[in-house]
């Protein structure tokens, strides 16, 4: 199967529909609000995952509803979700199901995400600028799908599309990595550029709409 990824991936880098770039000091900027601009992430490997840890980092001054990352399933158009339904209330959907985390923020700062989950335990584990912000369970003994669609700056409620203007992503994101096993937050808070799943120094992506990629403004 990761023969066949890569071949599809080779080939799509060869017609420029797909792009592989290390991404290390760039960030992706949407600039304003839109139903088309979107960047799709394209895994390394295509598996199911039982546990994972996903970081990211991002500014916005929106004070509305919006998705921060997307992973959509053909069964689940929420596998995984990690969206702000106001300032300082993140939400972290697993398999369709979420749960709630309070983690207020300065007034329209940066801010660094990390977040684990396994499925042995349902444990879902929350920090935010390195500060935990507890643990909740959802979806215990569940697979995250392997077959996905992984989205910056929309919400997908169908698989790769169906996207609510309302809901989409104005700012800038940078450093977004995904492994499929739990790591210590402590030892990725530094730097969250080396995921096995999701890789920013070897960022597989195709942009679509009005998205820029910049050198970052903040570390």
């Amino acid at each position: 199967m990761e023969k066949v990824i890569v071949g599809i991936l080779f080939l799509s880098v060869l017609s420029g529909s797909v792009a592989q770039t290390d991404m290390k000091g760039k960030a992706f900027i949407f600039p304003q609000e839109s139903s088309t601009a979107y960047v799709s992430l394209i895994p390394k490997v295509r598996k199911s995952l039982q546990n994972f840890t996903l970081c990211i980092k991002a500014f916005t001054d929106l004070t509305r509803p919006y998705s921060i990352f997307s992973y959509s399933t053909r069964t689940k158009d929420n596998e995984i979700l990690l969206f702000v339904e106001k300032r300082g209330e993140y939400m972290l959907y697993v398999g369709n199901s979420g749960v709630s985390f309070k983690a207020p923020t300065n007034h329209f700062d940066p801010v660094h995400i990390c977040v684990n989950w396994e499925s042995v335990s349902g444990i879902a584990e929350f920090w935010l600028n390195g500060k935990a912000f507890g643990r909740k369970g959802l979806k215990k003994g569940y697979v995250v799908g392997g077959d996905a669609k992984i989205i910056l700056g929309q919400e997908q409620d169908s698989f790769g599309g169906k996207f609510d203007v309302k809901q989409s992503f104005v700012g800038e994101i940078w450093d977004v990595s995904l492994w499929n096993h739990v790591v210590p937050i402590k030892e990725v808070h530094d730097s969250c550029n080396n995921g096995n799943i999701i890789n920013w120094q070897a960022l597989i992506h195709e942009d679509s709409g009005y998205v820029v990629t910049k050198p970052k403004l903040w570390t």
